[in-house]
């Protein structure tokens, strides 16, 4: 092959090879605004520690809007025993904050209100509640504090025992990833009751406050679907309407999805 044969090939596999690089697509952009959902199936609904269907199985769902710069709003809903709720049958749940990193260490700043509709159908007062949370989170671990901005759940409205105000509650949780699709995870929390929102054990003890924890383990299939399992407990023996301990151990098993 002579010198020019050698330079037209030459230039012919640079221009194929520039064409080639031109032909593939451009890495598309992260996007400002973020959508995901979710879905979950549980054998029974636990809000720090307590039943909120009877022990019954619960469906629940809910969505987030996120954006590059930290901030987020989400809805997140599921059925609760509406004999305990005042009528109601539906928990509602709105919320919104921002979340950030510090070094190496991760925070998150927001609002959360709970709405139970149709819960003064029974003509007692409207249950709802407004929280104030901050968190912060090392690695695997995160830490939570949340503060009601009024009245607990109604509690002053609903029962005696005067302003339930300073109730609050600590959240400490953390979660691993074994791999394979396996992981595990683990919480401790504590709930302060003020006022009108203390509780009454079945045993008829009037309870300030009380401790509830969770040990569990996931498994992600291949299609994103979550199965879980949990061991949930609290140091406290509370009774719902129909008489049933829903502050007693229990395995809680779910299927969930996010999309």
């Amino acid at each position: 092959m002579n010198k020019t044969q050698i330079a037209l090939a030459t230039a012919l596999i640079a221009s194929v090879s520039t064409f080639s690089h031109a032909a593939d697509p451009a890495p598309a952009p992260t996007p400002d605004w973020t959508i995901t959902g979710n879905v979950s199936l549980s054998s029974d609904y636990r809000f720090r520690g307590i039943s909120q269907t009877d022990r019954r199985p619960a469906f629940s769902g809910g969505f987030d809007v996120a954006h590059s710069s930290g901030f987020y709003i989400g809805n997140w809903n599921s059925n609760i025993d509406s004999d305990f709720f005042g009528g109601a049958n539906i928990e509602m749940d709105f919320y919104g904050g921002y979340k950030g990193t510090l070094g190496d260490f991760g925070y998150d700043l927001g609002v959360l209100h709970y709405y139970y509709p149709g819960s003064d159908r029974n003509h007692t007062p409207e249950i709802k509640n407004t929280e104030l949370y901050v968190g912060t989170s090392y690695g695997p671990v995160s830490l939570k504090f949340s503060y009601p901005m009024s009245d607990f759940f109604s509690a002053e409205d609903l029962y005696t025992g005067g302003n339930a105000e300073g109730s609050y509650y600590v959240d400490l949780s953390g979660a691993y990833d074994l791999g394979s699709g396996f992981g595990v995870s683990g919480h401790v929390g504590y709930q302060k009751l003020k006022g009108a929102a203390k509780l009454t054990e079945i045993n008829g003890n009037v309870t300030s406050g009380y401790t509830d924890w969770k040990l569990g383990a996931t498994y992600t299939f291949g299609n994103g679907f979550v199965a879980g399992i949990a061991y949930v407990d609290t140091n406290r023996n509370y009774a719902g309407v129909t008489g049933k301990k829903i502050s007693s151990s229990t395995g809680v098993f779910t299927l969930s999805k996010s999309f």
